[in-house]
């Protein structure tokens, strides 16, 4: 059962009504919650999530970062340890770690990173990696030789996204307690890069309904 504040909020919402990013943002600012709610944007994608060169997958640096910085893990060799360290990757090791998680299935970590030579190693815990996304790959921008420079993006808000299984694509864009124009400027700037992600071969309307909402507050449809 839906609470009164929530019900307050979705009877000032028109569902024929195409809000702009500030009137969708006060709507959901009006909820007076005791907690800084997350703010998400959920997006249908004019693509066939059966083709395999339609699937959106990217990697996009909030301008105003929000949240907790995520845990992250660095498998280099010995000559890269003490960089990854330095940038602030929380855990770093080569096959030793990979080992300790192939015997344990333990991860401790949000994000993971890895230097082309790691690759090949990685593939043993593969299978306990890749179910939760976490296994470094070329696309996200997670393999790469410049380990200090991958860690850094991460640490300073760097998010990779995807697609799911209908073509709809869910992205958390900031926290309610931030100002307006920070969050506004989030939600442009990431929906700036989502448009120029269009695949080629996709046609029609790409981005076909977007949505924004808040961890407690209701859906509200925004102008594309």
């Amino acid at each position: 059962m839906r609470g009164k504040k929530y019900l307050a909020q979705k009877k000032s919402v028109d569902p024929k009504k195409v809000y702009t990013i500030e009137e969708a943002i006060a709507i959901l600012k009006s909820g007076g919650r005791k907690f800084d709610e997350t703010v998400e944007i959920h997006t249908k994608l004019g693509i066939d999530p059966t083709k395999g060169e339609q699937l959106i997958r990217l990697t996009f640096t909030m301008p105003i970062p929000f949240g907790k910085s995520k845990r992250l893990a660095a498998f280099v060799g010995e000559a890269d340890e003490a960089k990854a360290k330095t940038a602030g990757a929380d855990l770093v090791g080569g096959e030793e770690l990979i080992n300790e998680i192939a015997k344990t299935e333990k991860i401790d970590f949000d994000v993971a990173v890895a230097t082309p030579s790691m690759m090949p190693k990685l593939a043993k815990i593969a299978k306990i990696l890749g179910p939760k996304g976490l296994m470094p790959n070329p696309k996200t921008e997670t393999v790469g030789p410049d380990v200090a420079k991958m860690i850094g993006e991460l640490k300073k808000g760097k998010h990779t996204f995807k697609n799911d299984d209908t073509g709809n694509l869910h992205v958390a864009i900031g926290k309610l307690g931030m100002a307006p124009a920070d969050l506004a400027g989030n939600i442009r700037a990431f929906l700036e890069v989502l448009a120029r992600a269009k695949p080629q071969t996709s046609k029609g309307i790409f981005l076909k309904n977007i949505f924004l909402t808040s961890t407690m507050g209701p859906s509200i449809k925004i102008i594309v």
